[in-house]
C-alpha cells in the first residue's frame, strides 16, 4: 500500500520526538534559554516567562533522522539543508534573545537578508542544469519570474509561520495538517515532462518524519506549555513546507495549505499600514490571534478553532489538487 511509506517515518519520528522531548527541555532549562516576552504582549502571557525556547529542535531533529532512515534522494537531501540553514538562523536569534534577557534578538533586515541568501541557494540548487538535465517541472512564468516568486514564497512562508507561533500549540497545531497535506501531494505526483505524474517519495518522507515529529512536541506545547518552539523551529518550518511545495509545482496551492499563517501575516502588514498611513488599528492587536484572545477568548479556543481552519483549509487544498485524478 502506498500510504504505508508514510507510516515509517510518521511513526519512528513520533517515538523519537516523544524520546528525546523531555531530556532536551530539562537541557534548556538547565542553559537557562528561557523565552523573554514581549512588552507589547497580552498580560496573560507574562505568565509564560521564563519558558525554555529552541524546543524546534524537538521536530527537526527526530523528522530529519526518520526521513533519512528511510529514503535518501537529492531533493530530500536539499530541503532537510535548506531547513537546517533557517533553523540556524532561527537558532542564532533565539540565542541572541536569550543573552540579552529580552525580545531582542538578529536585527530585522538582518535576518530577512539571511533567509533571502539561504532561500536562493536552495531555489538556485533545484533550478541547477543537472536537476533541469534529470527532468524539472515546466512553469507558467518566465525562468526569472519563478525563481523569484519561489524565493520569496519560502521568506514569506518562513516568516508567516513565525508569527504564528504565538500561543500553546498553536504554530504547531496548524502545520501538523499541512505536513500531512504535502505528504499525500507527493505521493499524488507531480508533472514531470514525458514521465507523466511521478511520486516524489524523498519529499513524502521528509513530510511524513515532519508530521511525525510535530506531533509528539505538541505533547510538550500543548497549553501550558512545556517549551516554546522558537524562531529555531518556526522558521525552518514555514521554509520547509515553502520549499517541499515548490518541489512538488504546489507553490501557489501552499497559499491555500498555510491559511491560517498566511491570514496571520496578513493582518500585521495591514495593521502596521493602516496605522502608518491612517493612524487607526483595523483589529485590537496582531498578529489575528492576539485579537481573539483581547475579544475574550480563552488562549485554547483560540487554538482549537485555528487548528480546525487549517484542517478545512488542508482539506479543501486536497481535494483541489486531486479532483478529476
Amino acid at each position: 500500500m502506498v500510504l504505508a511509506r508514510l507510516l515509517g517515518p510518521f511513526v519512528v519520528a513520533a517515538v523519537l520526538g516523544l524520546a528525546v522531548g523531555g531530556p532536551l527541555i530539562c537541557l534548556l532549562r538547565r542553559l537557562k534559554a528561557r523565552q523573554a516576552i514581549s512588552a507589547d504582549a497580552p498580560e496573560r502571557h507574562r505568565e509564560k516567562a521564563g519558558t525554555p525556547t529552541m524546543g524546534g529542535l524537538i521536530i527537526l531533529i527526530p523528522g530529519a533522522v526518520a526521513a533519512l532512515l528511510f529514503l535518501h534522494t537529492p531533493w530530500a537531501w536539499a530541503l532537510l539543508a535548506m531547513m537546517v540553514g533557517f533553523a540556524a538562523i532561527g537558532l542564532l536569534d533565539d540565542l541572541l534573545i536569550v543573552l540579552r534577557g529580552r525580545n531582542l534578538g538578529l536585527k530585522a533586515r538582518h535576518k530577512l537578508a539571511l533567509q533571502f541568501v539561504m532561500a536562493g541557494l536552495f531555489v538556485w540548487w533545484y533550478y541547477s542544469p543537472q536537476l533541469a538535465a534529470a527532468g524539472l517541472p515546466e512553469s507558467p512564468l518566465e525562468p526569472w519570474l519563478q525563481v523569484g516568486w519561489c524565493i520569496l514564497l519560502i521568506v514569506g512562508l518562513s516568516n508567516a509561520v513565525n508569527l504564528t507561533d504565538g500561543l500553546d500549540g498553536l504554530a504547531a497545531g496548524v502545520t501538523l495538517p499541512a505536513w500531512i497535506t504535502i505528504a499525500l501531494l507527493a505521493l499524488a505526483g507531480k508533472e514531470i515532462g514525458p514521465q507523466g505524474l511521478v511520486a516524489d517519495y524523498g519529499i513524502a518522507s521528509v513530510a511524513a518524519g515532519m508530521a511525525g515529529a510535530t506531533l509528539a512536541y505538541l505533547w510538550f506545547n500543548a497549553h501550558p506549555a512545556r517549551v516554546f518552539m522558537g524562531d529555531t523551529g518556526s522558521l525552518a518550518i514555514g521554509a520547509g513546507l515553502a520549499g517541499a511545495a515548490v518541489m512538488l509545482q504546489r507553490d501557489g496551492l501552499i497559499l491555500l495549505v498555510l491559511a491560517v499563517p498566511v491570514v496571520e501575516a496578513a493582518s500585521v502588514i495591514l495593521q502596521v499600514a493602516s496605522f502608518q498611513l491612517f493612524g487607526r488599528r483595523i483589529i485590537r492587536m496582531s498578529p489575528l490571534h492576539h485579537h481573539f484572545e483581547l475579544a475574550g477568548w480563552p488562549e485554547t479556543h483560540v487554538v482549537a478553532r485555528f487548528v480546525i481552519v487549517s484542517a478545512m483549509a488542508c482539506g479543501a487544498a486536497l481535494w483541489i489538487a486531486l479532483a478529476g485524478r
